[in-house]
């Protein structure tokens, strides 16, 4: 249990796309938060004290809160962080500065998530962000400048978008590591509302772009959506797609914890902000070594580097090979996976077709 994940809810602005929990600030609910969280953090470190190796603050806009907050969340944390621990902040360009950079520095925080979506003007209005293409430069620059890691953020595919254009200028800032999404419309969320559909075949092409010419300029897809220099891939996320276990502070926050007698895993879910100050424990979900071995395959499947299944056989104590072995050669007749001894790997070829990949395995795995 050496990595932990804390979710700060609150956004200047509610984008039309976002269905994460996030919330506006309202009278007190700052301090509140703060400390529901230095309660929740001092009991889950009674239990889980070992130093972390990573620590992410995610949202909601974590850099939206003022300094003074900051600090207070940051020695709300009771954990050690190990050496060489990698300290993740998501932030939006325009809640950065020279000062706000340097207090981050302070608190730790050594690699910065940066909201940027786009460089364009009419793609940044259409998706409600609060940044001009100005202030995205800007925020890399500084960041940047003031030696932190950097990874931005980008959404690819949309109607009016010069895909091309937002990579190569991603591609020539020298960040380390960029996330490039295609928009997903979600249930309930304003662009779904409005009757917003996704294009399938431009998100496609967008992502064989985004290989292409951020693979150019050295940073290489590792993930379906994640592309890094050597050495600057984000060391929390490969936790999530290794299938391991991560403690998770704050509303809605989900982490993975070891399972007791029959399962392998426990998964916490934290109820929304107005429930969770109210201290409504988490929701929870034990998996089964059968259900931990079929995700632990679609998120292993994500990742270029692919999955063990001898490492997965052990760690589950269940015998997966006999079960997927034939459907694997089929899938690598169709050139969709590469194998390795018992490691699968997704091919190029693979990637936009990972979910049919993953039910056929599935399939084989149920029998």
């Amino acid at each position: 249990m050496a990595s932990l994940y804390v979710h700060v809810p609150f956004c200047p602005t509610l984008c039309p796309y976002c269905d994460f929990h996030v919330v506006r600030r309202g009278p007190g609910w700052v301090e509140a938060y703060l400390r529901r969280l230095g309660e929740e953090a001092q009991a889950l470190h009674a239990r889980f004290p070992e130093a972390l190796d990573t620590l992410y603050l995610g949202g909601g806009t974590p850099s939206y809160l003022r300094d003074r907050e900051l600090v207070a969340l940051f020695q709300s944390l009771p954990w050690r962080l190990a050496e060489g621990a990698e300290v993740t902040l998501e932030a939006n360009p325009g809640t950065l500065s020279p000062g706000r950079l340097r207090l981050l520095k302070d608190l730790g925080v050594n690699r910065l998530s940066l909201g940027v979506q786009s460089f364009q003007e009419p793609v940044l209005r259409f998706l409600g962000r609060a940044h001009g293409r100005k202030g995205a430069l800007r925020a890399v620059e500084m960041a940047l400048e003031a030696g932190f890691r950097v990874s931005l953020d980008l959404i690819l595919g949309l109607p009016m978008q010069d895909v091309e254009e937002d990579l190569k200028k991603a591609a020539s800032l020298g960040v380390g590591h960029v996330s490039a999404y295609t928009l997903q419309v979600e249930k309930g969320t304003p662009f779904a509302l409005l009757g917003l559909k996704e294009d399938p075949e431009r998100e496609a092409w967008a992502m064989e772009r985004a290989e292409a010419l951020l693979g150019e300029a050295g940073l290489f897809r590792y993930e379906v959506s994640n592309f890094a220099r050597e050495g600057e891939e984000a060391r929390h996320n490969l936790v999530y797609w290794r299938a391991g276990f991560w403690l998770a502070l704050g509303p809605a926050a989900t982490g993975q914890y070891p399972g007791r007698g029959a399962f392998y895993a426990l998964r916490r879910t934290s109820p929304p902000l107005p429930r969770w100050l109210l201290g409504e424990p988490p929701k929870e979900e034990a998996l089964s070594p059968l259900e931990h071995a079929k995700e632990a395959l679609m998120l292993g499947l994500r990742l270029r580097e692919g999955v063990d299944v001898a490492g997965l056989e052990a760690k589950t104590g269940l015998s997966l090979w006999p079960l997927l072995q034939e459907k694997v050669r089929e899938l690598a007749a169709e050139g969709l996976l590469a194998v390795e001894g018992k490691r699968l790997k997704p091919t190029p070829k693979a990637f936009p077709l990972l979910h049919r990949v993953v039910l056929a395995l599935w399939e084989a795995l149920e029998g």
